[in-house]
């Protein structure tokens, strides 16, 4: 499949969601009066286990992804050319609407300061295919989205195999189920270029830390939410698990992320 020039762009500026996460942590407004390069860093100990760096910036890093993805997934219902399309769009509106749910609801559990917006990246991203029509939206959005998903992939499995705190702990379970779900649902499009999604996940290139650092919200602003359009079909797009995790102190049941889609 022969790429365009705006799509090759855009793949090459995707990778760099493979870069340490480290580089979305916020400063003091996160309870934190100093940051350090240690995702390892233990920033808080509470009633689910320790919180380390890794863990805070996991909880951002997946609000801000579903901050755009799930734009994008509307788009991809209203502008896509082909069934499959639509239907990938429709699962992206339904999983980040659930994964943002269990962010809004974990962050003031763990003091957690999350954005309201996505990364200038992210905006990019999401401003293409605003512009994209036709064939070229499906081709970007396909290849796009399943750039993103792919790195961000590995970086669940390195915070579900890490992390010591429960609720991030199923955060990442439920994000696992979404992401796979959504990496599925963007290969059966058809319009994949695995040479070039791999490359781009091998090779990141090196962005500036403001380019991929999602903004810090205003004091007293409203929480954006990602919900799911009334009477949109909910059935068979997958929302992750909804065990509640236990208390890391007691062994008893916590408040669990809620996992419902039109929760907001």
């Amino acid at each position: 499949m022969r790429m365009s020039r705006s799509t090759t762009g855009t793949f090459f500026v995707a990778g760099a969601l493979s870069l340490t996460l480290a580089a979305l942590v916020y400063p003091s407004i996160l309870g934190v009066q100093t940051t350090a390069s240690n995702p390892s860093r233990i920033i808080a100990n509470t009633q689910w286990g320790p919180l380390t760096e890794a863990d805070r910036n996991f909880v951002v890093f997946v609000r801000s992804a579903g901050l755009w993805e799930g734009p994008s997934g509307d788009l991809a219902m209203k502008k896509g050319t082909t069934a499959a399309v639509r239907e990938a769009g429709r699962h992206l509106v339904i999983g980040h609407a659930a994964l943002d749910a269990s962010c809004r609801k974990i962050a003031p559990e763990l003091n957690i300061t999350i954005p309201n917006q996505p990364t200038p990246q992210q905006q990019g991203f999401l401003a293409g295919f605003q512009s994209d029509t036709g064939k070229q939206f499906d081709t970007d959005f396909a290849n796009t989205l399943r750039i993103t998903h792919g790195s961000i992939f590995n970086t669940i499995a390195k915070i579900r195999s890490t992390t010591e705190n429960t609720l991030v702990r199923q955060l990442a379970d439920q994000a696992n189920d979404v992401v796979l779900d959504h990496i599925t649902q963007m290969e059966r499009t058809g319009l994949i270029n695995f040479n070039q999604v791999n490359f781009q996940e091998t090779t990141p290139p090196k962005l500036p830390a403001a380019q991929v650092t999602p903004p810090v919200p205003q004091p007293g602003s409203p929480i954006v939410t990602l919900t799911v359009p009334p009477g949109l079909a909910t059935a068979g797009v997958p929302t992750g698990p909804t065990t509640a995790p236990e208390d890391a102190s007691n062994g008893s049941s916590a408040t669990s992320p809620t996992p419902s889609p039109t929760t907001g």
